[in-house]
């Protein structure tokens, strides 16, 4: 034990070559950066920050500068084969893909081992999402019936998870566990459902050639689980044959994000008990060969490294590795070039007036009544109930944080409706309705919580841990 410990104490904190001053400095620097990451409200903070820019910049002098940005061309040649396209299809239908792939880790997690894994747990959860994507979609359509603007019915069905779980964030610890939880199953079902709806009624026409090259790469993609394959670049080249032909086809190409993520693996191969050993192994032979060649010691190194990465699914490493890239990434950027509304070209007259009120209203009236209405009818058919330590007044705060619809509702703004007056109207009716949601939660949330005091809830009040959502 000494021996170990004065081995030990000899290793330098720095690394070989390295400037200890200068890596203090760097440290102090970007603490706060690291500080403000960790925060689970900070995803959230930023949205709404690049909304804010993005609707500064489209109404200021500059604004033909705003749209100029999203129309540049980008793309790369290679011989004869070329693929070009503006700044925003790079945005909304590649760097989304990552988003929805991330949410296919979400269901597939939830479906193996989460609130979905079993009808009892999801009844809830699946009840209040169907209600919560009904009502808002009657609502516009009884709004805009008989109208070419009544494509546009799916907008104010979905829910911004990043969001909603930031202004549970934003009412502090005195919030159940459980009602996160309850929160986050609703989410991902409400992303299923959006993710049908797009599918379904917001792609263009299928082509059969499309569904060939998307055959091909999921074929490869299931015989390199086969062979037993669990190196994650192994499966981007098949990922992108899916991608292109979800978007030969016609399907939205967003679409193989999610398909890619319901494939990925959720079963550690190795686990926590077989790191631990293979670890202990490892290490014991390293202390009796101490003074051993160092290719010899890389070869245990890779087997330690084999059973670090196969410590956890493939699931939980991707998501994991992910999670920060589309929370501080991906979507910030889709709100840069998308929520820029130019106030200019919005219209209250007639149709554009129908879109604004269904989107509105179907975020702030009809997402919190079907949420409340369904898992009503689900607990007194007694096909549900509430999880412990949640009252049916802090329920409510789950339905209307519901009704924070950004990110989906925009995207889905962009597919359903045409460019013009109809399209800024429908954004301007996604950005109202959900800050009217979000402080509309906000205020119950601090009524609701200053009823219980101030206390921290108790463990055993929590359920299983939530997921780590987008």
């Amino acid at each position: 034990m000494a021996d170990s410990t004065s081995s030990s104490a000899r290793i330098s904190s720095d690394p070989p070559g390295s400037w200890p001053r200068i890596r203090q400095l760097a440290r102090r620097a970007f603490a706060p950066i690291e500080r403000f990451l960790a925060i689970e409200a900070s995803s959230s903070v930023l949205l709404l920050c690049a909304a804010a820019v993005a609707l500064i910049w489209a109404n200021s002098p500059w604004r033909k500068t705003y749209a100029a940005l999203w129309k540049a061309p980008l793309g790369f040649r290679l011989g004869r084969f070329s693929f070009e396209h503006d700044l925003h299809f790079w945005i909304n239908d590649v760097a989304m893909t990552v988003f929805f792939f991330v949410i296919g880790l979400e269901i597939r997690r939830e479906l193996e081992r989460g609130e979905l894994s079993t009808l009892r747990r999801a009844a809830l959860p699946l009840a209040a999402a169907l209600g919560g994507m009904l009502v808002p979609g009657c609502i516009f359509l009884l709004l805009n019936w008989g109208r070419p603007s009544v494509s546009g019915w799916g907008i104010p069905m979905a829910t911004d998870v990043a969001f909603a779980v930031g202004i549970l964030a934003l009412l502090g610890r005195r919030v159940p566990p459980a009602l996160r939880i309850l929160l986050l199953a609703l989410a991902v079902i409400d992303d299923v459902g959006a993710i049908v709806i797009i599918a379904l009624f917001y792609s263009s026409g299928v082509s059969a050639g499309g569904f060939l090259i998307l055959s091909v790469g999921l074929t490869v993609i299931l015989l390199l689980q086969l062979l037993g394959v669990r190196t994650p670049w192994a499966y981007v080249p098949p990922a992108v044959v899916v991608w292109a032909g979800t978007y030969s086809a016609g399907i939205h190409s967003t679409l193989a994000g999610v398909a890619l993520g319901l494939l990925t693996p959720a079963r550690a191969w190795f686990g926590p008990r077989g790191f631990a050993e293979t670890v202990d192994a490892s290490v014991a032979v390293l202390r009796m060969h101490s003074g051993q060649d160092e290719r010899e010691v890389v070869l245990h190194l890779k087997e330690v490294e084999r059973a670090r990465r196969e410590a956890v699914s493939p699931l939980e490493r991707l998501e994991h590795a992910l999670h920060p890239w589309v929370a501080f990434g991906a979507m910030p950027l889709f709100a840069l070039a998308n929520s820029g509304v130019s106030v200019g070209q919005v219209s209250f007259d007639r149709e554009p007036l129908r879109v604004f009120l269904g989107v509105t209203l179907g975020l702030v009236v009809g997402k919190p009544l079907g949420v409340l209405c369904c898992s009503w009818l689900a607990r007194r058919a007694r096909l549900a109930s509430l999880p412990a330590g949640v009252t049916g007044s802090q329920a409510a705060i789950v339905g209307t944080v519901a009704g924070i619809g950004f990110t989906m509702s925009m995207f889905i703004a962009e597919l359903a409706c045409p460019a013009g007056a109809t399209l800024e109207t429908a954004k301007l009716g996604v950005l109202v309705g959900s800050a009217v949601a979000a402080l509309v939660s906000y205020v119950w949330g601090r009524v609701v919580f200053a009823r219980r005091g101030t206390r921290s809830p108790r463990a055993s009040d929590s359920e299983p841990r939530a997921s780590t959502s987008a």
